[in-house]
């Protein structure tokens, strides 16, 4: 079962705007709502040379845009709204080392798309695998959704392992997506929890 709590950072202060609302973890990582100053992270996450290759659409060009998505991000996560995107931290540190999120699937609303990033200085640790398979028990649970997608760009074949590693089954290629950023398709997987 997954629990939401409310918890106080000592590394932050007390004060309304440092509560942080942790949503749900795993061993090593705390998957929480975003706070306001974690804009430089999220950029900086984001800037990365991996992230622009396989998600262009997805970056930041600056703090201050990175910020204005967080306000978003908040106010639908506070609302219970898709896109429901939420800060990954890493338990050690408190380091913001990624993100995590779901989106709908147009036309289906039982049905939702999956997608993380995670920091290339914290890759190639298992935090993705471990986030994914959080992250769609989340869903399920705080949802109801059984049904969920992750896409991923032809030749992203590490997001893909991650996916199958998961559970997730692939489905088919997917062409013409307004979100394919080089227009050589998509790779569609799906569970069904």
């Amino acid at each position: 079962m997954i629990h939401v709590l409310l918890i106080m950072d000592p590394r932050y202060g007390i004060s309304e705007a440092n509560v942080m609302i942790k949503m749900y973890e795993t061993e090593r990582l705390i998957i929480r709502k975003f706070r306001d100053e974690d804009a430089r992270e999220l950029y900086e996450n984001h800037l990365d040379d991996e992230v622009r290759k396989w998600f262009p659409n997805e970056c930041y060009a600056d703090p201050a845009e990175a910020q204005d998505a967080i306000c978003m991000y908040i106010d639908c996560v506070n609302k219970g709204h898709l896109p429901y995107v939420l800060g990954v931290e890493l338990k050690a540190t408190g380091e913001l080392i990624g993100d995590t999120g779901i989106s709908e699937v147009e036309g289906k609303p039982d049905e939702v798309e999956i997608g993380y990033c995670i920091g290339r200085k914290y890759r190639s640790r298992g935090y993705a695998t471990e986030l994914l398979k959080a992250t769609s028990a989340f869903v399920a649970s705080r949802f109801g959704i059984r049904v969920i997608y992750g896409r991923v760009v032809h030749g992203n074949g590490i997001s893909a392992k991650v996916l199958e590693k998961n559970g997730y089954q692939f489905i088919r290629e997917e062409f013409g997506a307004e979100d394919d950023p080089y227009g050589h398709g998509m790779l569609v997987y799906r569970i069904s929890l």
